[in-house]
């Protein structure tokens, strides 16, 4: 468990793994941070929305993000490439638009490339235009590395293993 103190107010943060009976609540909490921009690309979609995190749902991968013991968002980091060597791949990390702007987005992606750092992979993902994550990312040191119909591809350059 980590301390966060955002204006003033201390918060403690913690991971708690995933379960498949999760399912439906994770959904909800994805159409409550993904729907803003998923409507100002004109892509929003009830049904579409339940087969993506479907189509990426790993719970083996995946971790819920709690704060002061509440779930507020979750990811997923899992191995890209041959034998899951060449990289990491963040999917879903959301969180609830009420939990936005705290401080817990950069809170997890310091574990994330904590993990990257020590094991020397880099970390990939992907988020959609017009998404405020794309600032976000940038100012994380992610890369801009192409692009495709609606969505941005970003790396965070592998570094030389911590020994």
């Amino acid at each position: 468990m980590a301390a966060l103190s955002h204006t003033g107010k201390t918060m403690r943060l913690s991971l708690q793994p995933v379960v498949a009976a999760d399912f439906e609540d994770m959904l909800a909490l994805r159409i409550d941070a993904m729907r803003p921009s998923l409507e100002r690309v004109g892509r929003f979609d009830l049904a579409r929305s339940r087969e993506r995190l479907a189509a990426g749902f790993f719970p083996a991968y995946m971790q819920h993000i709690l704060l002061d013991g509440e779930r507020v968002g979750f990811f997923t980091l899992k191995p890209e490439g041959a034998e899951g060597e060449t990289a990491l791949r963040l999917d879903h990390l959301y969180l609830r638009s009420s939990a936005s702007g705290q401080g817990i987005g950069s809170w997890v992606l310091r574990q994330v490339l904590a993990q990257a750092r020590e094991r020397g992979l880099a970390v990939k993902l992907t988020a959609l235009k017009e998404s405020d994550a794309n600032r976000f990312y940038l100012r994380h040191g992610f890369v801009l590395r192409g692009e495709e119909g609606v969505d941005l591809h970003y790396e965070w350059p592998a570094v030389e293993r911590v020994a």
